[in-house]
């Protein structure tokens, strides 16, 4: 009797179980889908064409807290910040160009107003031209945040 009843309850419990899971990723992933993810520098929000990759897709499920980063002035051509987490990264080497938002080492943001030549993943472009992008980014300091 023992044997038949523990026969009989595994398959109802795996069936809820797996139904549950179902229904809270499929969730998950509709709510990321519909969310469009923002990029705010200094207060100002920006025009940005997503890459499509799990980086992103990452990120904007971070986003989701809202992540802000001071970023710092790195040489003469980009700004860069911790992210505060690792994600997914898939660097390769790449000629950055102005606007261009990317991945270093997993867990550092690094936004261009000149050109690089280095190993990144690519997250996104800023859709502004090169004076815009100047008065932006060329400081000592801003402030990013990533949010939905």
């Amino acid at each position: 009797m023992k044997k038949l009843f523990i026969t009989l309850l595994i398959p109802f419990l795996l069936g809820c179980n797996s139904n549950k899971e179902s229904v809270t990723s499929g969730s998950n992933k509709t709510s990321i889908q519909d969310s469009d993810m923002k990029l705010i520098i200094d207060n100002k929000e920006l025009n940005v064409t997503w890459e499509d990759n799990a980086s992103v897709k990452e990120l904007k499920e971070l986003s989701k807290d809202k992540i802000t980063i001071n970023m710092h002035k790195y040489s003469t051509f980009e700004q860069v910040g911790p992210l505060g987490h690792t994600i997914t990264s898939h660097d390769v080497e790449m000629t950055t160009s102005p606007g261009d938002i990317v991945l270093y080492s997993s867990n550092q943001i690094v936004v261009f107003f000149g050109t690089n030549t280095w190993g990144y993943t690519k997250l996104g472009h800023i859709n502004l031209n090169q004076s815009e992008l100047n008065d932006l980014l060329n400081k000592e300091s801003v402030t990013l945040v990533f949010t939905i």
